[in-house]
């Protein structure tokens, strides 16, 4: 009860990427790089464990985007023309790079970290990667000229990559869909099959994490303009609520999200966003408890784990680990108190 787990990615070292920077240029590169990659991904599930993370992760050390990452090993992406597009409805720019041709996997994606992160930890060890539309949403099309066509596409290519990662002894694979609470309707025409198509034939545990976004300054803004409540996701969670996808993650750490909302997704595991991304203050054991009481008014507290809002790739290390431990401290007291 009250497992502890993150939403996905932790900062890196500053010895593998620039520091405090979301798309964070490698610093090394060729044999060396891949060393670093792995070094790294050891040491993050060893602060995760040291931290009392019940549910352990790669911290996507070896992705230097959580999209792009997954991109990199798929035939029919050019790379060295990426174009400048706006993403999540044109909240923020990116460069992107483009389809040009039928997509195919180039082998494995995440074998490494996958099987080195299994290899050095007897915890439940769980692997993110992007959604289908999430993918959709973050590069150019110049070949398919249907999106959702495209989505499928990768969505089978994602159901590949996750039935290996199960086969590496991976517990839990979550699909992260921030772009789930951006297009609404779509999530219920054909967002969900894609979520489906990407989970196909997984005995593992599933998940979807569904969230407003990295705690960088795009984000925070347009947070800033949806007013004092967020009700995007009450047109979504029922949609959820039917899929077969098993643990839903939810921000609610200074939130605007309705805690009630939570109602919606019944008989679902909701991984209890506790650990605020956008903000250094740590929290305490205290106010990880409370935010996962609070939660408990509308799910089942067998039904709740508790997680970051976020992944915290873009923060300092330092801040990042005292809230991993705090998130650690936070659970263990609900089970003690609640349990």
């Amino acid at each position: 009860m009250f497992e502890a787990t993150i939403a996905g990615s932790l900062p890196k070292p500053s010895w593998l990427a620039e520091p405090d920077r979301l798309w964070a240029p490698w610093k090394l590169e060729g044999a060396e790089l891949d060393a670093a990659k792995r070094d790294a991904t050891l040491l993050a599930v060893k602060i995760q464990e040291d931290a009392g993370i019940d549910i352990v992760g790669d911290g996507e050390q070896a992705r230097q985007h959580f999209v792009h990452g997954f991109l990199e090993r798929v035939e029919g992406i050019d790379f060295a023309h990426k174009v400048e597009m706006g993403i999540r409805k044109d909240r923020y720019k990116a460069m992107v790079p483009t389809v040009t041709g039928e997509l195919r996997l180039k082998g494995r994606v995440h074998e490494m970290e996958a099987k080195a992160a299994r290899a050095h930890t007897k915890k439940k060890l769980k692997f993110t990667l992007p959604g289908a539309m999430t993918i959709a949403d973050t590069i150019a099309d110049r070949f398919y000229g249907d999106k959702v066509k495209m989505a499928m596409a990768f969505a089978d290519l994602l159901n590949q990559e996750a039935r290996a990662l199960e086969k590496d002894g991976v517990d839990v694979i979550q699909f992260d869909e921030p772009a789930f609470n951006v297009f609404m309707d779509e999530v219920t025409v054909w967002g969900i099959d894609a979520l489906h198509r990407a989970a196909a034939g997984l005995t593992c545990t599933t998940a979807v994490h569904i969230c407003y976004g990295y705690g960088i300054k795009a984000n925070v803004d347009w947070k800033d303009s949806l007013g004092k409540e967020w009700r995007q996701y009450e047109d979504i969670f029922p949609a959820l609520a039917a899929s077969k996808i098993k643990q839903v993650s939810v921000e609610c750490r200074n939130s605007k999200v309705p805690i009630d909302l939570l109602a919606l997704l019944k008989g679902k595991d909701i991984l209890v966003g506790a650990i605020d991304v956008a903000s250094d203050q740590i929290e305490t054991a205290e106010d990880v408890a409370a935010t996962l009481e609070a939660a408990m008014k509308f799910v089942p507290k067998e039904h709740i784990l508790a997680c970051t809002n976020c992944g915290m790739a873009p923060m300092r290390r330092d801040i990042a680990a005292a809230k991993l431990k705090a998130l650690g401290d936070g659970a263990a007291l609900a089970r003690k108190r609640f349990g």
